[in-house]
């Protein structure tokens, strides 16, 4: 670790736990080296055990919250501290709360860390006050890091997976992936001394950072510590404090969910580690719309299924278009047939039969494609935006459902999806090729099962869209079974 590198001190084998409670957080803080050791999220619910709370950070997973000072005989993430208190609390009425711990040197440099909660927040400050107190200049250098192991959080899907591991903000790079697996490589890609910008450890919904404030150079690092466990950290430049002078370095950190009206407000950026992919500029708008959705409705199922029905309806021209070419090709399915049987064995013959009677029926063979394929960014932008919204997370739709973003206990709705793509493959036009006709059929069958793993938020938007799909099609295929074809030609 950054400080013990450099220190012979030895080293305590624990130290004792302060409880700090908010009214969105409850916490621990190690008086061995100041550290956060624990934090629990009181508005959000355990993964498995909804009555317990999330523990964020914690012994499950190794993870924490450390910081100290880099000089001669100064508190590092090793030093004991002394403290007044063991408990704290924020107070009724109050907008904050701090904790302060205090070590001195024995050169007589005195170090206050004080540890700062907010009401109605997730940021938590941690300042350093340094009182020179000898007879000599010192030299201090702050630094802050989360140390993590690598495993991924309880959530964690392998049907729908998620990034679990570092990452990067700067101005000149902006966001950026640091893998565990990375870190372990020494595979290192992001700026490592920028002007600004801030660190963070991210899983599925929920997001611990760094973010100092001011401008200035930090120095990034990340390293393996031990089997399975990674570090991330800024080092702040040396302070020269004169005897009898004082100095102060703060560092914010935020320990929570992936809101992304908090994270906007935390820092520049922050909203960044909401993972959208490469489809974030279509995926951040659905999002507004959603949320919009919901604020008007207060439930987050009704949200999702009328931004279906909006995007639908915003296509309805190109799915429109896709529909009809597919009903007048299974409306000449049968002459298709009959052009193989009348040449078995002339390929070319058959292709050019069926060339003729596209150009007579004026059909596009690709016509019920290319329509499809333009919607596909936006299907995908908006199976992220399911994916990675924390506010879907143990939202209850109705009846059995209790959370969107877990799979349906019942397999009700991943029954009817698959349900719908029976239909809709039946409506569809048979492939002239029988080896295509039957992997059709199966296909239903191959991708309703992915569907039983998938949170049930997902699955209610695709079977809300195949249902629409449905009825949309059926319409225009008795518009289009309504007139006859051309005659074939003899």
């Amino acid at each position: 670790m950054v400080a013990a590198e450099a220190d012979t001190r030895v080293v305590p084998a624990s130290g004792d736990l302060i409880r700090v409670d908010t009214d969105l957080l409850r916490v621990d803080i190690d008086t061995l080296g100041g550290s956060l050791v624990y934090a629990e999220l009181l508005q959000h619910k355990n993964t498995h055990d909804r009555d317990k709370n999330l523990v964020l950070l914690g012994s499950e997973h190794h993870y924490g919250l450390q910081s100290g000072l880099i000089g001669a005989n100064l508190p590092n993430q090793t030093t004991k501290y002394s403290s007044s208190v063991k408990q704290a609390s924020l107070a009724s009425g109050a907008d904050s709360v701090e904790v302060r711990l205090e070590a001195i040197s024995p050169e007589g440099v005195k170090v206050a860390k004080i540890i700062g909660f907010r009401r109605n927040s997730y940021l938590v400050d941690v300042r350093y006050e340094i009182e020179n107190g000898s007879s000599v200049p010192v030299t201090a250098r702050a630094y802050f890091q989360l140390v993590r192991d690598g495993k991924a959080p309880a959530d964690d899907n392998s049907m729908a997976p998620t990034y679990t591991g570092a990452a990067v903000f700067t101005e000149q790079e902006k966001f950026q992936k640091v893998p565990f697996s990375d870190i372990e490589k020494n595979k290192i890609s992001y700026t490592k001394e920028p002007e600004t910008g801030w660190v963070a450890i991210i899983q599925h919904h929920f997001v611990v950072a760094l973010l100092p404030p001011e401008k200035g150079v930090r120095e990034i690092q990340t390293r393996k510590l031990a089997e399975n466990l990674y570090a991330i950290s800024m080092i702040f430049p040396p302070i020269a404090i004169a005897p009898g002078a004082t100095a102060a370095v703060s560092v914010p950190a935020y320990i929570g969910p992936q809101e992304q009206s908090r994270l906007k407000q935390a820092a520049s950026g922050l909203d960044l580690v909401v993972d959208y992919g490469w489809l974030t500029v279509i995926a951040a708008p659905l999002f507004w719309v959603l949320e919009w959705f919901f604020n008007w409705t207060g439930n987050w199922g009704i949200a999702i299924i009328l931004l279906t029905v909006l995007i639908k309806a915003i296509f309805y021209p190109l799915s429109a278009a896709s529909y009809k070419s597919m009903a007048k090709m299974k409306l000449v399915a049968p002459r298709l047939a009959k052009f193989r049987e009348m040449y078995p064995n002339d390929r070319t013959k058959q292709n050019q039969s069926m060339m003729e009677l596209y150009k007579t029926e004026k059909i596009n063979p690709l016509g019920g494609c290319l329509p499809i394929l333009v919607q596909i960014p936006v299907f995908i932008s908006l199976y992220w935006v399911l994916l990675a919204a924390v506010e879907l997370r143990h939202a209850p739709f109705y009846g059995w459902i209790t959370d969107l973003a877990a799979i349906d206990p019942w397999y009700v709705l991943p029954a009817l999806m698959m349900g719908s793509m029976i239909i809709q493959t039946r409506l569809n036009p048979t492939p002239p090729d029988p080896v295509q006709a039957k992997v059709m059929q199966i296909m239903p069958f191959a991708f309703g099962i992915m569907f039983f793993f998938f949170p049930a938020g997902l699955v209610l938007y695709w079977l809300v869209n195949n249902i629409l799909s449905i009825l949309q099609q059926w319409q225009i295929s008795r518009m289009i079974e309504g007139t006859k074809p051309a005659a074939p030609k003899r």
